[in-house]
């Protein structure tokens, strides 16, 4: 966001005025799709003969959902750069799949690094490739949650650069119960009113200087977080939820595919 900041002089109100040029705030997408999406796996089906596409590289309408995914950053104008953290032995397969069918994509700025074993891990691989400023935003999204909408990314930017710390969410329809686990499966101990609770969606989005400070500390005392914001949340700063969308889904499991291709049509059919 380019502007002036006018700094008041020492030398009294007669004094000339020093102006200082604000440069322009970026925003950085990580996408970490470095897992293999066990989940996706139906449990009655049959041992494949091959190897089968990890789920981000599932295709849903012909088309990787990882690909519709990224499509939505790409051409979001405020985005700067997108880092995609992806298996050592699918960097290269999937360089050259976008070169030859989803240039649109590489029109934006884009990395593709080698992503850990756990979420986090992939989070900081790419984070350490980004060079930003401390008060650029750094959004971080699913790879398979493609249905992300133009208004939420805008605004969960917005509200990272106003606040800090921002996240996508959708108030929880079910009642929410506090469990105890046992070894015959699992004991209510508490009614969680569903008004304070939300779902995590995705983007969440941070100050660079939070989110880095952030992860440096978690790395350091070993902790292992289930989402960027529970970093956040665990150095005591506060996060911003704005609304996400029911349509806004991860897809894990065969069932979120079928959903998935229902959205999907739907979509086209209004295009």
């Amino acid at each position: 966001m380019e502007g002036e900041r006018v700094r008041p002089s020492s030398y009294g109100a007669t004094a000339a005025r020093c102006t200082i040029l604000i440069a322009p705030m970026k925003v950085f997408v990580i996408v970490p799709a470095a897992g293999l999406g066990t989940r996706m796996a139906s449990p009655s089906a049959a041992k494949p003969k091959k190897k089968a596409p990890t789920k981000q590289f599932k295709e849903l309408g012909g088309v990787p959902i990882l690909v519709h995914t990224l499509r939505k950053f790409a051409a979001t104008p405020e985005v700067y750069e997108i880092v995609v953290a992806l298996r050592h032995d699918e960097i290269a397969g999937f360089r050259t799949q976008l070169e030859s069918e989803y240039p649109e994509i590489l029109a934006k700025r884009l990395q593709l690094v080698e992503g850990g074993e756990h979420r986090q891990n992939s989070v900081a691989s790419a984070l350490a490739r980004v060079a930003a400023d401390p008060e650029d935003i750094v959004l971080v999204h699913d790879a398979v949650r493609p249905f992300v909408t133009p208004e939420i990314i805008a605004n969960v930017i917005e509200a990272a650069h106003k606040y800090g710390a921002a996240i996508a969410g959708w108030p929880a329809v079910d009642t929410v119960k506090q469990v105890e686990r046992t070894a015959e499966g699992a004991l209510i101990k508490a009614t969680i009113p569903r008004a304070s609770v939300v779902m995590a969606q995705t983007p969440q989005g941070f100050r660079y200087s939070i989110l880095k400070r952030a992860f440096d500390d978690a790395i350091a005392d070993g902790f292992l977080g289930t989402d960027e914001a529970s970093l956040i949340e665990r150095a005591g700063l506060p996060v911003m939820v704005i609304m996400g969308s029911h349509r806004n889904i991860k897809i894990t499991t065969p069932a979120d595919m079928e959903l998935a291709e229902f959205y999907l049509k739907k979509s086209e059919n209004l295009s």
